[in-house]
This record gives structure tokens, C-alpha cells and sequence, in this order.
């Protein structure tokens, strides 16, 4: 692939094409740029295909996918996102992810607004690009509605099954982050049963296709506060209206808090169970003589990155 990129990018005689010249005129120098559009990038790439799953499934009646499409959008989702983005911001996708990473120093604070401000704005960008198609509104006639047998707007946000209480719905969320948290730590630790190198998008991506399948059943298993509330800003900034944060006894904001709750819970388990019990040795890096190594302290897998640790 490499030796394909580069000469596509020069000719023969060493010399750039006119159009990868004009492309670098818009080459961002700035850190924070770059990580921001990473992220922001990363982010509406999963969403994309995610919520894209949701809405085939609901619109189709069972022709397009079933539950099982949904879980495998989302994976899968995951797993090009952090390919797109996992070397430059870590792809990570989850304001939850950011908030832990920050809480135990893997991030630093500063660039926390930074993580939130893409992940919000790739969320929103691709509720917006979800919400076009003949599919939806020929579906429910144009009639957007948040319950009911035509409702749409779970292809956007999460809402609670008809038997879960707020409590019982917080206490899901933070179970189901915590498990995402605790596997992205294990996968992560280099001390451990580190993956092999390249490989670790698509275990990301299977471990949020596992959650969903065995977890998401109560609330649709948002473990991700920039994945709920910026689709629910947009539905109810369109055709849906405040309704979205109404429904479910006021159920919004349990997908916003509970995974920041769920995120530390995880990490902390991990570092109490297994990590802190490592015998003190120097860090194992998997490629040697490369500035940006996957270390102990340093990983992509959806964590942070060699461009924005602190």
C-alpha cells in the first residue's frame, strides 16, 4: 500500500502532481488542528455507519438487517474509525474513553475540551447526514415521532425498553461502559497479552460488536456520551423537537453521565485487578528504533496517541 501511495503521489520524474499540490496548500501544521479534524473525522465515520445500521433496520421493517446488523454497524464502524484516525488523535471516539484516559494521565486535561468539541461535531454531522432519504420519511409519513410503531427517533439516540426504570437504565450504562473500559485497558497493557501490531482496530471493533450483543438489549448501549446526546441536539433541533429529552421519564441524560461513571469504574478495576500487579520492569516496546512506539505509557489502540498525550 505504501509503495502504491507514493507513486500515485510523484511521477516518474519526482515530480508532484498538480492536484496533490494544490491539496497541500490545506496542510495543517498546529497540533490541535490536526488532532481535532482527526477526531471529528474518526468520529462521523463510525457514526456513519452506525447510525446508518439503525436506520435500515427500523425503516426496512426486517427486510434490510435485523439487531444483529446493528451491532456489526456499529463494530465494524469502530473498527475504520480508529483506522482512520488511531496514529494521529487515538480515535477515540467516546467522550467517556477521553475522560478516563485524562483521569489516570494518558491525556492530558487541557486537550479534553478539544476530544469532546470533535466527537460532538462528527456525532451531529452525521445524524445529519442519517436523516436524509426517502427511506424515513415514506416510512413514517412524514410524521417524526420519538414512541410508537412508526417511531424514528431511536435510529438517532438511545431510549430506554418500556421495563427499564432510570435507575436501573444508569446502573446498565455504567456496567456496559465499564466492560468497554476495562477490555480497552487490557489491550492496551503491554505488561499483558498485548495484540499483535495492526490488529488492534479490528479488536476494538469486536468489542464494542460484543457489548452490543449481550448488553444492549435494555437501552441500545450507548457507553458513550458524544455518540447519544449530539444525534438527540440535532432530532430535536429538526423535525422531532423537545419531546427527545422528555421520553423515558427524562431519560437523556442517563446516556451522558452514566458512561463517564462506567468509564473510571472499568479503568479502575483493571489497574486494581491487573495492572498494578505487574512486576516493575522497563517498557516492552512491539517495534524498536521508531519514535512513536507502542509502549507501556503509549499506545493507538483507542486510547491516546503520539501526537496529543499531553
Amino acid at each position: 500500500m505504501k509503495c502504491t501511495l507514493n507513486s500515485v503521489e510523484e511521477s516518474d520524474t519526482g515530480v508532484q502532481p498538480a492536484g496533490i499540490r494544490i491539496l497541500r496548500t490545506f496542510q495543517m501544521k498546529n497540533k490541535l488542528v490536526r488532532v481535532g479534524l482527526a477526531e471529528t473525522l474518526s468520529t462521523y465515520v463510525m457514526m456513519v455507519f452506525g447510525l446508518g445500521s439503525v436506520a435500515q433496520v427500523v425503516t426496512g421493517g426486517g427486510l434490510f438487517g435485523d439487531y444483529l446488523s446493528i451491532n456489526l454497524g456499529f463494530g465494524l464502524g469502530v473498527t475504520m474509525g480508529v483506522h482512520v484516525a488511531g496514529q494521529v488523535s487515538g480515535a477515540h471516539m467516546n467522550t467517556a474513553v477521553s475522560f478516563t484516559m485524562c483521569t489516570f494521565g494518558r491525556l492530558g486535561w487541557k486537550m479534553l475540551p478539544l476530544y469532546i468539541t470533535a466527537q460532538m461535531l462528527g456525532s451531529f454531522l452525521a445524524a445529519g447526514r442519517d436523516s436524509e432519504g426517502y427511506a424515513m420519511f415514506k416510512f413514517c409519513s412524514g410524521n417524526f415521532t420519538v414512541s410508537g410503531p412508526k417511531a424514528t427517533a431511536g435510529i438517532f439516540a438511545t431510549y430506554p425498553a418500556p421495563y427499564i426504570s432510570i435507575h436501573v437504565g444508569f446502573l446498565d450504562q455504567v456496567l456496559g461502559t465499564a466492560m468497554l473500559l476495562l477490555c480497552l485497558m487490557a489491550l492496551s497493557d503491554q505488561q499483558n497479552s498485548a495484540p499483535a501490531p495492526g490488529t488492534e482496530p479490528l479488536l476494538v471493533g469486536l468489542l464494542v460488536l460484543l457489548i452490543g450483543i449481550s448488553m444492549g438489549s435494555n437501552s441500545g448501549y450507548a457507553i458513550n456520551p458524544s455518540r447519544d446526546l449530539a444525534p438527540r441536539v440535532f432530532t430535536a433541533m429538526t423535525a422531532w423537537g423537545q419531546q427527545v429529552f422528555r421520553a423515558g421519564n427524562g431519560w437523556w441524560w442517563v446516556p451522558v453521565a452514566a458512561p463517564l461513571v462506567g468509564g473510571l469504574l472499568g479503568g479502575v478495576v483493571y489497574k486494581l485487578f491487573v495492572e498494578l500487579h505487574h512486576p516493575r520492569e522497563a517498557p516492552r516496546c512491539t517495534e524498536s528504533g521508531k519514535k512513536n512506539r507502542l509502549c507501556a505509557s503509549v499506545n493507538t489502540i483507542a486510547i491516546c496517541c503520539p501526537e496529543a498525550e499531553k
